[in-house]
């Protein structure tokens, strides 16, 4: 074993060394889970969804049962059977002598282990089928109320491989334990009554001291094969990973032409899988080559005996072939007990990473007491107050310190400044995807920490300077802002958004395909979409954040005055770059290294002489060289 052990290393470059034994103890997302509990944590967690349907779990253990009865009576039914053939057969009497009902009995016995089994199956499939719905559904809302910062640290393709692998999982785990090694257990405890109540000790004993043998083998084995499998997940999750990524950076790839050294890239990953699968395959044969060992000695043994007690008379040819039978009959499935050791370790090695993902700390999630956010005047939006806050992403480098500002209800409040300034931050704590380490944000006096996320965030709209869309129709995408918006309303909002005439020359109009996060349409056009989205949400607060940012020069004076328009009834923060768009606001805050140094109006600002007024100079100097 350690000599293949060995081998495997050597194959693998230092990093995936280290990633080896790393993967012995522990999966990234198993914390700290030590691996000899991690099994009874799975199935804890497991145990409920199943036990959710407590009489069809009872019926099919009463179906199996019942079946294994069945199939240790058959081999019983075929003994006396041949202990009543002991006559001549020549003789007219016996075709009638021969015990018919012992015949029908076998048959009927055969089938009935098959039709009890076929039922559990039956009985058994809603249970395990209604625990992958419900733990799947699970997760995926789970992942939903997770924090920003962990989407943005981990990588989509290799969440949605280990849901998909733990989804699968479950059927694989209830497939091998309900229908292979439970069976198999209950059989064993019966053939050891059996042979214990009908025949002498070594029968048993035999029988008893050849599968623990057999088990410690096949589970010690399979235990140190076993970080060979979680090694070998972890090469397929980052062979997935690294493909979706440079997919999705489709475009990027053909601009540096770097499709050669992206499949390189994913080859290397591929490289260590197979190295894995090969080590895998070879430990697998030794573990066989064992097993085979030990069925054989036990079962030379046991037939052994056998045959001294038909020789001594104290046994019958009919109890010989009972015994071997039997013996078969319970070998058959040991036979692939490594197989299914094998499988069910990674069965719950997958659904441990599910699981992992499901009992991620939510880091931010509703108070107890949490209250639906109470807007006091819908028709004008609600005042917005940032009292003293202070933020950071790293403790090293903070993005706010100390800022307050009020928006009052119903007006326009415009934020400027350079780059990295902050001002994207703003609108992420309003939504409360990250938590304020100082001070505090209130909307009509109520602090956002202590009411719903759900209704905080029905209550806001914002448009992002970077738009994502799904992979489905512009009439989709649109509609997303409201489900079961009515398509008069989601061409209102089409107009709002200056895009309904683009729309209208399309083919296929609003059931065009804007294909992969939107990359059949141009920024500009991707941006209309999403200002029209959240217009059909209609909500009380507005955040544009760099919302024209992708529009030509007319589209988006039409757009400023459609703007201004929206926001008489509604509080609106613009997070702007280009100072022309926001000249209208009652409100401008200049930021700078998450600080805001001035505030104002626009006449206000440019009075004053200060930061605003200089980038205002340096924007109309660039809009005359770009006009020349």
């Amino acid at each position: 074993m350690y000599l293949l052990e060995l081998i495997y290393l050597k194959r693998l470059n230092p990093k995936m060394r280290h990633l080896s034994h790393k993967s012995d103890t522990a999966l990234p997302l198993e914390g700290n889970r030590k691996a000899s509990n991690a099994d009874w944590h799975v199935i804890r967690d497991l145990l409920p969804y199943l036990l959710e349907h407590k009489l069809r779990v009872v019926l099919a253990m009463l179906c199996l049962i019942a079946a294994k009865f069945a199939n240790l009576g058959v081999p019983i039914l075929l003994k006396d059977l041949i202990d009543s053939m002991n006559l001549d057969l020549r003789s007219a009497q016996a075709f009638f002598i021969i015990p018919l009902g012992l015949i029908l009995g076998y048959g009927a016995l055969r089938l009935a282990g098959a039709l009890f089994a076929e039922l559990r199956e039956l009985l058994f499939a809603k249970v395990t089928q209604e625990a992958v719905r419900k733990i799947a559904l699970q997760v995926f809302e789970h992942l939903h109320a997770l924090t920003l910062s962990f989407h943005l640290a981990r990588q989509t393709g290799g969440v949605s491989r280990d849901i998909e692998r733990g989804t699968r999982a479950i059927q694989s785990l209830v497939t091998y334990s309900l229908y292979n090694i439970l069976p198999t257990l209950i059989e064993f405890i019966l053939v050891l009554g059996y042979f214990a109540y009908n025949y002498d000790f070594w029968f048993a004993g035999i029988t008893l001291v050849a599968l623990v043998f057999y088990i410690y083998f096949t589970v010690k084995v399979t235990e140190w094969r076993t970080h060979y499998r979680r090694t070998m997940n972890e090469m397929d999750s980052r062979a997935n990973q690294r493909a979706i990524d440079s997919l999705l950076n489709f475009e990027t790839v053909k601009y540096f032409g770097n499709e050669a050294f992206e499949s390189k890239r994913y080859d290397e990953n591929l490289k260590h899988y197979q190295a894995a699968a090969v080590l895998s395959q070879k430990s697998l044969a030794v573990l066989n080559i064992g097993q085979q060992c030990i069925i054989a000695v036990g079962l030379v043994l046991i037939l052994w005996r056998a045959t001294l007690g038909v020789a001594n008379g104290t046994m019958t040819l009919g109890d010989l072939v009972l015994v071997n039978t039997l013996m078969i009959q319970l070998y058959i499935p040991l036979n692939f007990l490594g197989v299914i050791y094998r499988e069910i370790k990674q069965a719950l090695t997958d659904m441990d990473r599910m699981f992992s993902l499901l009992n991620t700390d939510r880091e931010i999630a509703d108070a107890p007491d949490a209250h639906v956010l109470e807007i006091k005047d819908y028709s004008r939006g609600p005042e917005v107050s940032f009292k003293h806050v202070s933020f950071y992403y790293e403790k090293n480098r903070p993005i706010l310190q100390d800022i307050s500002f009020s928006i009052p209800a119903g007006t326009i409040t415009a934020v400027v400044g350079e780059s990295g300034a902050g001002k994207s931050t703003l609108a992420r704590l309003l939504f409360r995807f990250y938590e304020v380490q100082g001070g505090s944000i209130q909307i009509d006096d109520q602090d956002i920490r202590s009411v719903q996320q759900a209704s905080l965030r029905k209550a806001i709209g914002i448009v992002p300077q970077d738009t994502v869309l799904f992979n489905d129709t512009i009439g989709y995408n649109m509609g997303y802002g409201k489900p079961g918006a009515t398509q008069e309303e989601i061409r209102e909002a089409a107009r709002a958004a200056q895009i309904e005439e683009f729309i209208n020359r399309l083919p296929k109009g609003y059931d065009t395909a804007v294909g992969e996060r939107g990359l059949k349409l141009s920024g500009g056009e991707k941006q209309r979409v999403a200002i029209a989205r959240t217009l059909l949400k209609k909500p009380a607060m507005l955040i544009f954040d760099e919302a024209t940012s992708a529009l030509d020069s007319k589209t988006e004076r039409a757009f400023q005055d459609e703007l201004f328009n929206l926001a008489k009834n509604r509080t609106t923060l613009i997070i702007a770059h280009r100072l022309s768009t926001i000249i209208h606001a009652d409100q401008i805050l200049v930021m700078d290294r998450g600080q805001i140094i001035e505030r104002g109006s626009h006449q206000q600002l440019l009075a004053a002489q200060g930061r605003y007024a200089e980038m205002w100079k340096m924007q109309e100097h660039q809009q005359v060289l770009t006009s020349e």
